[in-house]
């Protein structure tokens, strides 16, 4: 009988959650709803000395934002999701929390002892770190191994009455894995194929810690994909290493039938490909690395992230598909819905995939200008309400304004410096601007051009005329007008034109004449000339 597809996303609480984990989350999600499945969501929080206050809800809050919503491990309350703790029909499995399942692990460390395949330690931190220092005197490597563990104080050393002591009497034991002696493990990749491992080379992983009765991510994450009936593994790349170990328990439970297939996958690599992407890099090149700002409760520091720096979520989810996976076609533009379609883990690349902040701006503009007007204009309303309080603009005003400067912007938060312009007079002119072009001769001729606009019928923005092809009318007169006056006064186009554009603007740079004067109207303009004439003037 054929297992239904249950892949899961099993992030760890100790920071914010990087784009590389969202990447990860996003590929079980696309896998889990193509094949039919489903995505489950588990909190691996047993590193209780990494763990970091508030880095659970940044997953949650990131994955909503990106529309990466789980099928299971999670409930809705009070209007945001949280780790389901509670069994129920959606979450039979429940709690999602690892810690919340701690009584359930020593058991399986326990039978993995008994049956001889794990081993109690006793060694202190204290010890383990002698035998390193020792080790790297004399430029060796220290490895808790098939070899060490016959020298050292554990149950296959100790007498069982000593073992017996040091359980009841110490909190600082732990139980470790025994790797068997001269075995090749081999192993497939989904993504990566066939691997065998000699387990001589392989240290013996600690399964499960007195001190906080936890288990160690090793010992928790086989045991609960097999009782949460996982079915597929994809997770990132730093993973690989423990693919053998992860074998080997699942062989040691005897679980081998059930024992999930897996995936990983390749990592997320700096722009210029020397390594693993960091915040760092993103610091120092100036870029998020995260899905949402992140203040680290400790330090205050404060990290940027993709949604406040105004992507999309649908861009962001684009460009992260992409990072890794190809669909074989010239497509790069994809719905969540069409990723579904499209994903598949055998056009997923072994290589590291490296960032681009170019093309992840060019998918936000992408993105930008294929919104209507209408949602764009609701977007823009409360930037231009905290530029301006007192401001009253039409929707309509705003939705042809958006039309317009749309195509100028890689993000909506830039519309406001884009086209300030349009709503009100500059509150100062670039100093370098009216050095260059604020000469006797374009002086004269923006004084020509003021009584040209006085003395013609402009056409305006109105909010009756609702068709696109009115004010391409009125653009196209009102530059037919300047532009046929200044040609037959034998006057520089570029001149001219820049001396206009620093009255109306500021400055020299920006948008078209005509469409400055189509939306601000005659009169506007008229006084922003003479502002504007008048200033220089002053400062002669």
């Amino acid at each position: 009988m054929e297992r239904l597809t249950r892949v899961r996303f099993a992030p760890s609480p100790t920071g914010p959650l990087h784009m590389g984990g969202v990447r990860t989350a996003l590929y079980n999600y696309l896998y889990a709803k193509q094949k039919g499945g489903k995505f489950i969501l588990r909190i691996e929080d047993t590193d209780s000395q990494r763990f970091v206050p508030g880095a659970e809800d940044y997953i949650l809050e990131s994955l909503a934002w990106c529309g990466i919503v789980p099928d299971e491990g999670i409930d809705f309350v009070d209007g945001k999701y949280t780790i389901a703790c509670e069994r129920s029909e959606k979450n039979p499995h429940a709690p999602y929390r690892q810690s919340q399942r701690k009584p359930l692990y020593r058991q399986y460390a326990e039978q993995l002892v008994k049956n001889g395949y794990a081993y109690y330690a006793f060694d202190s931190a204290e010890e383990l770190s002698k035998l390193r220092a020792e080790a790297e005197a004399n430029k060796q490597t220290f490895i808790y191994n098939h070899e060490s563990r016959k020298n050292l104080r554990n149950s296959l050393t100790l007498s069982p009455a000593e073992v017996e002591r040091l359980i009841n009497t110490t909190d600082t034991w732990t139980i470790r894995f025994k790797i068997p002696e001269g075995r090749m493990v081999k192993m497939n990749d989904l993504i990566r194929g066939q691997m065998e491992v000699e387990t001589n080379t392989l240290d013996d992983k600690v399964l499960w810690k007195a001190a906080d009765q936890l288990p160690t991510y090793h010992l928790a994450n086989i045991v609960d994909d097999h009782l949460m009936e996982i079915t597929e593994v994809i997770r990132g790349a730093e993973w690989l290493p423990s693919l053998p170990l992860h074998y080997l328990l699942y062989e040691a439970f005897g679980w081998q039938d059930t024992m999930p297939a897996f995936a990983h996958l390749s990592l997320l690599l700096k722009p210029d490909g020397k390594g693993k992407l960091s915040k760092r890099d993103g610091d120092r090149l100036g870029f998020p690395v995260f899905p949402l700002k992140w203040t680290n409760p400790e330090t205050g520091e404060v990290s940027r992230g993709y949604r406040e720096d105004g992507y999309y979520p649908e861009a962001f989810v684009n460009l992260l598909a992409l990072l890794g996976w190809n669909p074989g076609t010239e497509q790069e533009l994809f719905t969540l819905e069409e990723l579904v379609q499209a994903f598949s883990l055998e056009r997923v690349i072994k290589s590291g995939a490296r960032f681009n902040l170019d093309k992840a701006r060019w998918f936000n503009e992408q993105y930008l200008r294929k919104r209507s007007p209408k949602e764009l204009a609701a977007e823009f309303r409360p930037m231009l309400s905290n530029a301006l309080p007192n401001a009253s603009f039409s929707d309509q005003y705003l939705q042809e304004v958006c039309q317009l400067i749309k195509e100028r912007a890689h993000f909506a938060n830039e519309f406001w410096d884009i086209s300030k312009a349009l709503f009100a007079g500059p509150a100062a002119y670039d100093e370098a601007d009216v050095k260059k072009f604020c000469t006797p001769d374009n002086l004269s001729h923006a004084k020509e051009l003021y009584n040209l606009i006085a003395e013609n019928e402009i056409p305006s923005f109105s909010n009756t005329q609702t068709a696109e092809d009115y004010k391409h009318s009125c653009c196209q007169k009102i530059e037919e007008l300047l532009t046929g006056y200044i040609k037959a006064k034998e006057w520089k186009m570029g001149q001219v034109m820049n001396t206009l554009r620093l009255f109306f603007t500021g400055n020299t740079r920006g948008l078209g004449i005509s469409d400055i004067i189509y939306f601000i109207g005659k009169d506007e303009a008229l006084a922003r000339i003479d502002k504007g004439l008048k200033f220089v003037s002053n400062q002669a």
